[in-house]
Order: structure tokens, then sequence, then C-alpha cells
């Protein structure tokens, strides 16, 4: 345990609490306790570095001493918190659903990217979690139609919450994939799902936070081809003539799913990420495949 200060400042908490993760093994110590403390002082984690010398009153010590000790036993600070900014969006998160991820910002940003901004579609995002990719999406696009999918009701209860939160119109509905039922008169110009495609034989080398806080049902899948199969099925019934299907991938398997989708009649591309791994496809139906 690091010495205690004899005064707690802002400046003397940021150093005694990257000391303390550090000995805990915490990833991203400093960073941690920036995003912390900014959370309890309701700053912005940079302003920190005005305040160096702003001593902490013993009701903020109060309100930060759990805060430290959960992430200490490496609790995702998104959830310590109970929110984390998405691609201009604030997004509520719990432990029933997958925290953003930054490379999804990549592929929203893809997304929008791909439409011109007076473009009018009908979009499916299957297997919403928190509704992050909607969210965004209609943020940016209020004239896009939105709808997503999830099969679990408490995914579906907080992609409700952010899209109230971010006063964005999204039609929600509980859906299987592997069973599909939602929205069968509809047909989409645009599809997208980042889907669980961690196989459970790689749990074990996965971070510490990751395995033991965020939901099995968003992280795993039986098998790379059963996943991405059940997607092409669906999209193939429900995407337009001329519709795209955006998907997230796991950078090991992204050539697996590009042969999977070129056997079945696609036309895909795929997409690295900003650290040059293979992480994003984009597939078009041919038309031997409707």
């Amino acid at each position: 345990m690091p010495k205690v200060p004899s005064v707690w400042t802002v400046l003397s908490m940021l150093e005694w609490a990257t000391a303390y993760f550090e000995e805990n093994e915490v990833k991203s110590p400093r960073f941690s306790i920036e995003w912390l403390l900014a959370d309890v002082l309701s700053i912005k984690r940079l302003d920190l570095y005005l305040e160096y010398d702003r001593p902490l009153s013993s009701a903020e010590l109060e309100k930060l001493r759990p805060l430290v000790k959960r992430r200490a036993g490496h609790e995702p600070l998104q959830y310590i918190t109970g929110e984390t900014d998405f691609y201009n969006v604030k997004i509520k998160v719990e432990p029933g659903v997958l925290i953003p991820r930054q490379e999804t910002e990549e592929l929203v940003d893809w997304i929008l990217q791909s439409y011109p901004k007076d473009a009018e579609l009908n979009v499916l995002d299957i297997g919403t979690g928190s509704g992050c990719i909607p969210i965004a999406l209609k943020n940016e696009r209020p004239n896009w139609n939105i709808y997503a999918t999830d099969i679990s009701p408490q995914a579906l209860d907080i992609a409700k919450t952010n899209a109230e939160l971010n006063s964005t119109e999204i039609h929600l509905q509980q859906d299987d994939l592997f069973s599909p039922k939602a929205f069968q008169d509809t047909s989409f110009h645009l599809i997208i799902s980042n889907p669980p495609y961690i196989l459970r034989s790689e749990k074990s080398g996965l971070d510490e936070e990751v395995k033991k806080y965020e939901p099995e049902l968003a992280l795993f899948c039986e098998s790379t081809e059963k996943m991405y199969g059940a997607l092409e099925e669906l999209s193939r019934s429900k995407l337009s003539e001329d519709g795209d299907l955006f998907l997230e991938l796991h950078e090991d398997y992204s050539e697996e799913v590009h042969q999977l989708f070129k056997t079945r009649g696609w036309n895909g591309t795929i997409k690295n990420d900003y650290s040059g791994k293979p992480r994003f496809f984009k597939g078009e139906k041919s038309k031997t495949s409707s």
C-alpha cells in the first residue's frame, strides 16, 4: 500500500491512487483515477490538471473511496460510473450489457461516410446491447428510420433508456438471431451487427475485467460459422436488393467470415481498424444470392 498523504488534494490523490492501482495490476492506472476523480468532482478529466492544489472534501473522499476499491478489483470504469461516451452521445451501461468499444465507433464512422447526408434509410441493428450503434446513427442522421433487436430484455431496457437520454427514436424489439421473428414486414437498406464473436476457448486469454464483469451472452459464440451464418441468412432475407450489410469481426477470423459470405454469393470487403487489424466487413448481395 502506498504511503497515505497528510493532505488529500487532487494531485496527491492522483499520485496515491496511481501507485495503488499499479500494485493491484489495474489496467491504465493513471487514467483510471483520472476518470473516477473527474466523475466525483463533476468536471472534465483534463480539467483536473487546472486544479492540482484543490483540497478534497470529506464528502468527496467518502464518495471516491468505494469507487477506487471497486477499480482495484478490476471492475471496468464504465460500470463503476455507469456511463461512457460513444460517438457524440452519452451511453449508460451496467453489467448486463457490453461496454461500447472504440473500434465500434470506427464502424459507425464508416457507415456514416458510406451514405449521403440526405439519404433516407431503413436500418436494422442486430444484437444492439446498450443501443450505442443505432443511437449514434440516429443522432447523426435524424431522417433514418432505425430498428434494433436483442435477445436480452435487460439490454433492451438499457437501450430504451439510452434512446430517451439522447432524445432519439429507435424501434426496439426482443428477438433471437437463430429464430428471428422481429420486424417481419419491414425491408432494410442497411443491416448492422456487432455480434458475440469470441470463442469460449479464448476466455482464459481475456483481460480480467472483461471475463470477470462483462456479460458472456454478449461476448461468446459457439462458432464463427454458426454466428455469421445466421447473420447471413437473416440479412439475405431482410435486405433490400441494393442494401448493405456492415459487421464487426474478430480479427483472427475475418477471412473465415469473408469466405463464408463469398461462398453464399455475396460481394464483400474487409476493412482494418485504426490499429491495422481486420475488424469490419461490408457485404452486398449479388443478384444470385437473393
